[in-house]
């Protein structure tokens, strides 16, 4: 495939050529008899001087009969930058449904400084795991710092995202309270809370120590049917404490759960 020609078909550096005009003036050369000495339409030299880039063999022959070099008629197309890389990225999921289990309990088993979730029920992540107060409060006991923080049922955010997932304020906010139900072991235990938050979400966090998982907000689906980020904090200024700082905030604001 020529390469540089196909650039150019999709408007890459789609130029005048002025070049191409100056020497053909300069030799006294008509556009029609480069086309015949090309073996091409007039019409196809039209196109070359507007600034399409013929294929290989006829700018061997333009630069040929032309006595001048190719990369002079056509320099070369520069570099494309490198596009960026992430490196806190480390995998994706096409769905929360397809992390595997065992990928939640290793994370939380290896925890060993903090633990943060935020969400609006959270309920998979009781119901994948019933143990998960138990083995939370296990961490807990070995200087884990666990934070939940889950919506509001009687806020306006959980009416609103319940709403818009087509379920109602109503069911989404009896999803949050028996999701609740799993964590009341926690309550009074030290280096355990649980928080309301009544903001709106645009993702679900779930972190472990250096590692987390980011649950984006699509508008309209349940977070279960949403895509999933594994983040690796490397550095201080990337995604991972953008998101972490945006849990910090919410976490601020939120009301300690009374039941």
């Amino acid at each position: 495939m020529d390469v540089l020609a196909d650039l150019h078909s999709v408007g890459f550096h789609r130029t005048v050529n002025i070049r191409l005009q100056s020497v053909l003036d300069q030799r006294g050369i008509a556009p029609e008899l480069l086309a015949e000495v090309c073996q091409v339409d007039p019409k196809t030299v039209s196109r070359w001087l507007g600034g399409r880039v013929p294929h290989r063999r006829h700018r061997r022959s333009v630069a040929l009969h032309l006595r001048v070099e190719e990369a002079f008629l056509w320099p070369p197309a520069p570099d494309a930058p490198p596009v960026p890389k992430n490196t806190e990225l480390v995998a994706t999921y096409p769905n929360r449904a397809e992390v595997p289990r065992e990928v939640w309990l290793s994370l939380l088993r290896q925890a060993t400084e903090q633990i943060d979730v935020l969400v609006f029920s959270g309920t998979f992540f009781a119901q994948s795991n019933p143990q998960v107060a138990k083995m939370l409060a296990k961490r807990a006991e070995h200087g884990v710092h666990v934070r939940l923080c889950f919506g509001d049922p009687t806020g306006d955010a959980v009416d609103a995202r319940g709403r818009e997932e087509g379920i109602g304020g109503d069911t989404l906010a009896a999803k949050i309270r028996a999701s609740l139900t799993y964590y009341r072991p926690l309550l009074g235990r030290e280096r355990c809370e649980v928080r309301l938050h009544n903001t709106t979400l645009y993702n679900s966090l779930f972190r472990y120590d250096d590692i987390l998982m980011v649950n984006p907000h699509i508008w309209g689906q349940p977070a279960s049917a949403n895509p999933v980020l594994q983040l690796k904090r490397i550095g201080d200024t990337g995604w991972f404490d953008n998101y972490a700082e945006s849990f910090d905030a919410i976490w601020a604001d939120a009301q300690t759960w009374k039941p």
